[in-house]
């Protein structure tokens, strides 16, 4: 059987900077609907991977809006804390998603550990789980990981939740330092969708 091309796409989450990002990665000729436009709320996230959890969020957005639906998983891990705060990582933000909170957290929790941690190399990596599920639609599910360290403090205005964190190995600054487009070229979600991207 021919796997027809995607026409349009419902993006399944409701974090704008994800959409925003998601968005920048789709042909231009896509039909392109957020969940705003069917007013869905988001699903309870109880997997225990970022697979499992991109899976759930896609076919919930999916079958409530009757169209295929792209949904990511992403989230930081970091070696000395256990990996954490991984699949938890907006939920290291509270109710209200805040990732100065969140990012103050991951400091906290660095200085238990270690209090010289600030002159070490904090390794740490960002990973993003993309899927398609929809009617009439095999399921497609694809992982992508960007390898790092992380930063002393917070620096850069750009991207959102962990960026300015996060050191992409073999760089010297933040992803909150980089413009957008450098930082698409090489992050977790670009990876990801590259491996999907000929369904489109």
């Amino acid at each position: 059987m021919l796997m027809k091309k995607i026409t349009k796409i419902l993006v399944g989450t409701n974090n704008s900077g994800k959409l925003k990002e998601i968005r920048g990665l789709l042909p231009k000729s896509l039909e392109i609907y957020s969940t705003a436009d069917f007013k869905i709320k988001s699903p309870a996230e109880n997997g225990r991977t970022f697979k499992e959890n991109s899976l759930i969020k896609a076919r919930y957005f999916s079958k409530k809006s009757k169209m295929i639906c792209l949904s990511d998983d992403s989230g930081l891990e970091i070696d000395i804390l256990e990996g954490n705060p991984g699949i938890y990582s907006a939920r290291w933000g509270g109710k209200r998603g805040n990732f100065i909170k969140a990012m103050n957290r991951v400091f906290k929790e660095l200085d238990k550990k270690n209090k010289n941690w600030k002159t070490k190399k904090i390794k740490a990596r960002f990973i993003c789980a993309l899927t398609i599920y929809g009617p009439n639609q095999k399921t497609i599910s694809s992982l992508g990981k960007v390898e790092g360290h992380i930063s002393s403090s917070m620096k850069g205005e750009n991207g959102f939740g962990y960026d300015p964190i996060f050191i992409p190995k073999g760089k010297k600054i933040t992803f909150g330092e980089m413009k957008p487009l450098q930082k698409y070229k090489m992050d977790h979600r670009f990876k990801a969708f590259k491996k999907i991207k000929k369904f489109f």
